[in-house]
């Protein structure tokens, strides 16, 4: 399973939001830049990156970070943050970027991700944010009457290979992923699922490794230390 480090960019500085909350915000770094360097140093093979100020306006507001850790990096990184057009989509691979990743724009805009799809396969995933098995949209303001399940399974159809699942009411929270949902998306379909959102601990790590979930991306948890990544690395590595 590949552990995503999270680096969440909001005007140029590496920060964590509770639950999507640009007033819970909490500044760890300056330079984002330099935490990836840090997580890379310490053992990630990739780097999940969103441009929060791009999930409010729609607008690439941090493609030249972006660009600058792509540049200096050699890891795959995947970003998201309010890609909502083909052209975005295109600078985004065109900086190095391995896989772009959207979000409401799947949902409102489905002629979009089929053209997308279509274009670029597996560099295009999709994250799915949900409340209580129920998609959420539009910065998690609104839950729909989608389940997740069902979209995912919509999804595969169109030929998305890979999923960001987050659970809304886990994420910032420390209290541990939505295991038994995460278990219905894996056996709901073939599409790669990457869990997001509440994971705080060795044995959450090990959990989702066990169920053999292509990724998990750790964002909260790193920055307050309540988790050491070269320890998770280890127990993804000694899953059996």
């Amino acid at each position: 399973m590949i552990l995503f480090p999270a680096i969440d960019i909001l005007n140029e500085k590496c920060v964590r939001l509770i639950q999507g909350d640009y007033a819970k915000e909490k500044i760890y770094s300056n330079s984002p830049l330099a935490m990836a360097d840090r997580w890379i140093s310490l053992g990630a093979t990739a780097l999940h990156i969103v441009d929060l100020d791009g999930a409010k306006t729609g607008n690439a507001t941090n493609q030249t970070i972006i660009e600058q850790i792509t540049s200096n990096t050699n890891v795959p990184i995947q970003v998201g943050g309010g890609i909502r057009s083909m052209e975005q989509i295109e600078n985004y691979l065109s900086i190095g970027v391995q896989r772009v990743i959207l979000g409401t724009a799947a949902v409102h805009n489905i002629s979009l991700l089929n053209q997308a799809v279509d274009i670029f396969k597996d560099k295009v995933a999709v994250s799915i944010d949900a409340r209580d098995g129920f998609v959420a949209t539009d910065g998690w303001r609104q839950t729909s009457n989608v389940l997740a399940v069902d979209l995912v399974k919509q999804l595969e159809q169109i030929g998305v290979q890979t999923i960001i699942y987050t659970d809304i009411s886990k994420d910032g929270m420390l209290q541990g992923p939505n295991f038994q949902e995460l278990e219905n998306l894996q056996h709901a379909s073939s599409v790669r699922v990457i869990a997001s959102g509440g994971i705080s601990s060795n044995d959450d790590v090990k959990k989702l490794s066990d169920m053999n979930l292509y990724g998990a991306i750790i964002g909260k948890a790193l920055y307050d230390n309540s988790v050491d990544f070269t320890e998770l690395l280890e127990v993804t590595r000694n899953v059996s």
